[in-house]
C-alpha cells in the first residue's frame, strides 16, 4: 500500500523549498502527495499565490483561509490547527511535511504530533535573529523526522536532544531549483512582468514582529535610501503578513510611478529565481538574500536584525536601519566590478534524490512517534 504524504504550505517562499520534494514524491510508485494550502497563499493583497501552486500541475490540494487581513500570529496559529486537524481526520496522512520557522509549520507539527502522525521537518537547526528562531525550534522538538541543510544544523539538533539517526543532511531543496534546466529566460521573465530594466537591485524588506513598534521608521528609512538612486533601478516584492506588513506597504507607496522602480505583491518562484541570478544585488532583510544570492554569487545588502545569527557568506554587506548606511552600503555594491564565487553551505542541488530515498527506506518509517529526549551531557 503506498504512503500518502501532506504537505503544509502557507507562503510562496516555503512552497519554493517544498516544490522539488512534491515533485519527487508525484513521480514514485509508492508514495502519494496532497498539498494543504493555507496563509498567504490565500490572501488576494499578497498576489494569491496557490495560483503557481496550481501551475505548477499539483492536483491534490486542499485550500484553508486560515486568516484575515491584520488577524494576529496567535490567532493564524490557532485557526490553522483547527482546520488542519479536520482535514487529516479524514485524509489520515502518514506522513506530514512542514518547512521553516512560520506559523503554519508549527501548527503542523502539533496536529501532528498530537494524532501519532509522522511530522518531517525540513530545514531546522538553524539560527535567526528573531520570533522565527523560537517557532523553528518549537517545530523541531514536536518533529520526529528533520532534513536539515547542512552539519551545522544537525549539531543544533543533537544539542536540542534529538537522535542522530532523526537527522538527515540533504542540503537546501531549493537548490535543486535553482540548478535545473527547466528554468524560464531571463526575457521571458522581464516581459511576462513588464520589467523594462537591463540591470536592477531586487528588494524585500519584512517586519520584525520583536520591533513592530519601529517598522514604520524602518521602512520609510529604506524608502528613503531607495528614492536617493535616480539611475539604479529596484524591482521591490512586499513583504510577509507578518505584524508590522501594513506599516512597510504604507512607506512603498512612496515608490509608486518612479520609473526606476517596480512593485510587485509576489513573483513566481521560478521566475524569481532567474531575477536573482542576474541582479546587481539583494537589498532587505530576506532569507533569500543570506540562502539563495550567495548561491549564484550575487552580493546582498542585509539591513538590520532579522537575520541575525545566521551563517554569513563573504557576499553579504551588513547594514543598519539608518538610512545613510543603507545609501553607503549601495555605493560600495554598485562598484564592484566581480560576482562573488558561489556558495555550496546550504547544499549541491540534489536534495529531492536524497529525500526519496530516504522516503523509501524501511528505517524511516520504523521511527516511532513517541519521542524521547537524548541526553547529551
Amino acid at each position: 500500500m503506498s504512503k500518502n504524504i501532506l504537505f503544509l504550505s502557507g507562503t510562496r517562499a516555503d512552497f519554493g523549498k517544498l516544490k522539488s520534494l512534491i515533485q519527487s514524491v508525484d513521480k514514485h510508485e509508492s508514495f502519494e502527495y496532497k498539498i494543504f494550502v493555507t496563509g498567504m497563499h490565500l490572501l488576494s493583497k499578497y498576489g494569491s499565490t496557490y495560483k503557481e501552486i496550481e501551475k505548477s500541475g499539483f492536483h491534490n490540494t486542499h485550500k484553508f483561509i486560515n486568516q484575515y487581513l491584520g488577524e494576529s500570529m496567535d490567532m493564524i496559529l490557532s485557526n490553522t490547527i483547527q482546520g488542519l486537524s479536520r482535514y487529516i481526520s479524514e485524509e489520515k496522512p502518514d506522513m506530514i511535511v512542514v518547512h521553516g520557522d512560520r506559523v503554519e509549520a508549527l501548527a503542523g507539527a502539533i496536529v501532528g504530533s498530537l494524532n501519532n502522525i509522522l511530522v518531517a521537518h525540513i530545514e531546522g537547526g538553524e539560527r535567526s535573529g528573531t520570533i522565527d528562531e523560537l517557532i523553528r525550534h518549537s517545530v523541531s522538538k514536536l518533529s520526529h523526522i528533520h532534513f536539515v541543510a547542512n552539519e551545522e544544523a544537525k549539531k543544533r539538533l543533537l544539542q536540542l536532544g534529538e537522535s542522530n539517526e532523526s537527522i538527515i543532511v540533504f542540503g537546501s531543496p531549493d537548490i535543486d531549483v535553482m540548478k535545473s534546466d527547466t528554468l524560464p529566460s531571463l526575457h521571458s521573465v522581464k516581459e511576462y512582468y513588464n520589467i523594462p530594466f537591463s540591470d536592477y537591485h531586487i528588494v524585500m524588506f519584512h517586519p520584525v514582529t520583536t520591533e513592530v513598534d519601529k517598522v514604520e521608521v524602518y521602512a520609510n528609512n529604506l524608502v528613503d535610501a531607495l528614492l536617493s538612486f535616480t539611475k539604479e533601478n529596484f524591482i521591490v516584492i512586499y513583504p510577509n503578513n507578518d505584524d508590522g506588513t501594513h506599516e512597510i506597504l504604507r512607506a512603498y507607496q512612496r515608490l509608486e510611478n518612479q520609473k526606476n522602480i517596480k512593485l510587485f505583491p509576489s513573483i513566481r518562484f521560478e521566475s524569481f529565481l532567474v531575477l536573482i541570478e542576474e541582479a546587481r544585488s539583494i537589498i532587505g532583510n530576506s532569507s533569500a538574500g543570506i540562502r539563495e544570492a550567495p548561491i549564484y554569487g550575487v552580493p546582498t545588502l542585509n539591513i538590520g536584525t532579522r537575520q541575525n545569527l545566521r551563517y554569513l557568506s563573504p557576499s553579504i554587506f551588513n547594514a543598519t536601519y539608518e538610512t545613510q548606511e543603507i545609501v553607503s552600503n549601495i555605493e560600495k555594491i554598485i562598484m564592484l566590478e566581480e560576482r562573488y564565487e558561489p556558495s555550496e553551505y546550504f547544499g549541491k542541488g540534489n536534495s529531492a534524490e536524497l529525500f526519496i530515498e530516504m522516503l523509501s527506506s524501511d528505517a524511516l518509517w520504523s521511527i516511532s512517534s513517541q519521542k524521547i529526549f537524548h541526553d547529551r551531557l
